[in-house]
């Protein structure tokens, strides 16, 4: 029998074992913990404790006897308490065996075994328990093969996956995620299962889902995750707007590249950069807009024309929808879908400080974001393209460094305010006032004028008598 005794170094785990004996309870920590721990996934900060018996008493006790006696929350609805201690977060639980209905994924709960609890585990994998009993401490527990499970990296349920799937469809995503997380597989038979299931999915509330498809977005390939969820079928019950991107026409012989295998890769990569959920976010919608706006012209081929535009309005309806934030996370990915061509035209053609100069402007913080983004969107597999394009955008940083060191167009207001305006000119609240201030702008955009005061104030002098202003020492 495997004793992961020596792993068990955190003090928290003997109070647990000295309550558990004072109360004659027999006590065990189970699941996520126990999986990671035998993975050597670093040190895991969630325990659960699963007590043959009164979870929440166990709990009082273990407060009783750590030296600061911590807060413990009952949560009596669900029959479970958590404390904190030794940096770690333990929820304590009874053993319990569940029973479901077809219409919902809350299961009736009643008192049960270990053997009970380890039964109704999602995966062989999360069923592994570790025996904190005085007699038994670091014992392992595994009635399901999940350490082998574990060795062969698969994914498998401890009972018939069908039932599994069907009782609890949210395990359907959780499959999904724990294979991208780990980069392990599915069961031949689970993933059967998934497919059959996939319609359930839809009695699971979509903050759940959203949470599920975020750690599969943070997996180190999400790829793997968003394969499985297309191959399944639930993909476009989720997220149709991505699904609809598959596929390659041709036409008189002319093809383009299918964009929902394109938006994986693009999604690894940025992967490979920044672990910010939302820029992730970003470059998995980067080409929704594609799927509305695909035409084919005779001289042009295969075109596209305004994808980012539809994609970022695309946005919008697919946040509300799945109930993410619409908040500045979702404004800011739809900023970066808005502008997810703009540095690829630009390095793609000669580079002008004017065009920079609105670049920085227009994407003012975001601007690495963006190029991060946009680098990531180079998937030729073609050695001498590959390098190119990786080339051209080094020409492009280096000159949104210059430009931006020079003229300080970054979030960049106009030098000369419009209560200046009116005060210059003797206006009150009018459309001439923004007149002037966008021409001021734009010249400094386009490098007419610098980015400084006394020349935006002659410039806005210029500019009032052109259309036909007259400041107030003329009158």
């Amino acid at each position: 029998m495997h004793n992961y005794k020596g792993a068990l170094r955190n003090k928290i785990f003997d109070v647990i074992s000295k309550a558990a004996e004072d109360l004659g309870i027999e006590t065990y920590v189970i699941g996520g913990f126990v999986r990671d721990l035998i993975l050597e996934r670093g040190e895991p900060k969630d325990v659960d404790v699963v007590a043959v018996g009164n979870g929440i008493e166990l709990a009082r006790k273990v407060s009783e006897l750590l030296p600061r006696k911590p807060k413990v929350q009952v949560f009596k609805n669900y029959g479970t308490a958590m404390l904190k201690a030794y940096d770690l977060e333990i929820e304590f639980v009874g053993a319990r065996k569940e029973s479901y209905s077809a219409e919902s994924r809350n299961p009736a709960v009643e008192t049960g075994t270990l053997e009970d609890d380890q039964n109704r585990r999602d995966f062989t994998i999360n069923a592994m328990a570790i025996s904190l009993n005085e007699a038994t401490f670091g014992a392992l527990l595994d009635p399901f093969n999940g350490l082998e499970d574990l060795k062969i990296k698969t994914i498998r349920t401890p009972l018939n996956p069908e039932i599994t799937y069907s009782d609890d469809p949210l395990r359907m995503l959780r499959a999904i995620r724990f294979a991208s997380q780990l980069n392990f597989r599915i069961e031949k038979e689970s993933l059967e299962a998934i497919r059959v299931n996939r319609e359930r999915i839809k009695i699971i509330s979509r903050e759940r889902v959203v949470d599920e498809l975020n750690k599969i977005l943070l997996s180190p390939k999400p790829s793997i995750g968003f394969s499985l969820l297309h191959n399944t079928g639930l993909l476009e019950l989720l997220m149709p707007e991505l699904t609809a991107l598959e596929g390659i026409d041709e036409i008189e012989g002319q093809r383009h590249k299918d964009n929902f295998w394109h938006t994986l890769e693009v999604v690894d990569n940025i992967s490979e950069n920044t672990d910010d959920l939302w820029l992730r976010w970003a470059a998995l919608l980067h080409d929704i807009g594609k799927a509305p706006t695909k035409k084919f012209d005779k001289k042009l081929g295969w075109t596209f024309h305004g994808h980012e535009f539809v994609g970022s309005k695309m946005v919008y309806r697919l946040f509300k929808r799945l109930r993410l934030p619409l908040n500045e996370k979702m404004k800011f990915v739809q900023k970066m879908v808005l502008m997810s061509s703009r540095p690829i035209v630009l390095a793609q053609e000669l580079v002008t400080d004017s065009a920079v100069r609105r670049l920085i402007f227009d994407a003012g913080e975001n601007i690495e974001d963006l190029m991060t983004l946009c680098e990531a969107d180079i998937t030729t597999k073609n050695p001498r393209r590959f390098k190119k394009y990786h080339n051209n955008f080094q020409v492009v940083r280096q000159k949104i460094k210059e430009v931006e060191e020079r003229d300080h167009v970054r979030n960049f207001q106009p030098p000369v305010s419009g209560e200046e305006i009116m005060e210059t000119f003797g206006l009150k609240p009018s459309k001439e006032i923004g007149i002037i201030k966008d021409a001021i702008k734009e010249a400094i955009l386009e490098g007419e004028i610098p980015n400084q005061y006394d020349a935006a104030r002659e410039y806005m002098l210029k500019k009032g008598k052109e259309i036909g202003l007259v400041t107030q020492n003329q009158t």
